[in-house]
């Protein structure tokens, strides 16, 4: 009998899955959760942030984050981004805003509160950020003009991780909309062809 393993999205839910999620052998988390994250327990194994973006920097901005239910109950931190992934393909780093600096700065500033907070912290390499690009079928061209979530990322992360001989890997929580950068079309063809070969499935 395989393991199940439950990715839990930000996004909206239907019914209260918290006994479903807390009794799982694998739970996995994004940024900050906010919609119905009454409903979806609290064990959290890893917890993804995209440490490159506005998603972190207002946790971050924020003590109560490093309290928060998920975080605390997190085993593992998982940044999606290496530092040098926010570059462009041509090599000038990508401003956040005028105000914050640069997307690298994040991934410092991240790494030392999480590391201060005596939680483990893994950087993704570089490389498994260009292969996503490439197995969403995202041109170098159009990488100039879209971006890939944290959640694809952790998906792909944890897809890596859990052998489908041994793991039942549910996702719950995602709608693929957003932040108008984000490649959602492709992120939401990409789990619909992991759902069609039983990769994957939803937990409704």
């Amino acid at each position: 009998m395989r393991k199940t393993a439950v990715i839990i999205g930000n996004g909206k839910l239907h019914r209260d899955l918290s006994e479903i999620v807390d009794n799982a052998d694998f739970t996995m988390r994004f940024n900050e959760p906010t919609a119905s994250a009454d409903m979806t327990g609290s064990r959290t194994d890893i917890l993804v942030l995209g440490a490159s973006g506005g998603t972190t920097q207002r946790p971050l901005s924020h003590p109560s984050f490093l309290s928060s239910v998920a975080f605390k109950a997190a085993k593992k931190v998982v940044l999606a981004y290496h530092p040098d992934s926010v570059r462009k393909p041509r090599g000038r780093l990508r401003p956040l805003s005028p105000r914050t600096g640069r997307a690298g700065d994040w991934v410092k500033r991240t790494i030392e509160l999480v590391g201060a907070a005596g939680k483990e912290v893994r950087i993704m390499p570089r490389q498994f950020y260009i292969d996503g690009y490439s197995e969403l079928g995202v041109t170098e061209c159009r990488m100039h003009q879209a971006s890939t979530s944290a959640g694809f990322f952790g998906i792909r992360y944890a897809l890596s991780t859990l052998p489908a001989c041994e793991w039942e890997v549910k996702l719950c929580g995602f709608s693929w909309e957003g932040a108008e950068r984000h490649s959602w079309l492709d992120e939401r063809r990409w789990v619909k062809d992991k759902i069609a070969s039983g990769r994957i499935s939803m937990l409704v």
